[in-house]
């Protein structure tokens, strides 16, 4: 962990949340496409990363304020908190 916070600290890396759609559905609806997804590990919403001309992940933050997203990538296991611009591996 690079910023230890306590958003981060208090996940239990056993029970995350993980993407079942392998899609963005906001970019569906729009008919866009995305570059990689991201989940929210307070509610499971399913947006684009911020490398996708949406972002849907970090609008989906801006308007509920769930601070943590997870990678939704094979093989990756990270964690990222909004609020405090942390990161850490898991």
């Amino acid at each position: 962990m690079d910023t230890p916070c306590h958003h981060l600290l208090a996940l239990d890396v056993r029970h995350l949340k993980h993407d079942t759609q392998h899609v963005c559905p906001e970019c569906v609806a729009i008919g866009d496409t995305w570059v990689h997804l991201r989940v929210c590990q307070e509610c499971g919403h399913v947006g684009c990363c911020d490398d996708s001309k949406n972002k849907h992940a970090t609008r989906h933050f801006r308007a509920t304020q769930h601070p943590v997203i997870t990678s939704a990538q094979p093989g990756e296991r990270w964690a990222w908190c909004y609020p405090d611009e942390a990161f850490m591996e898991y």
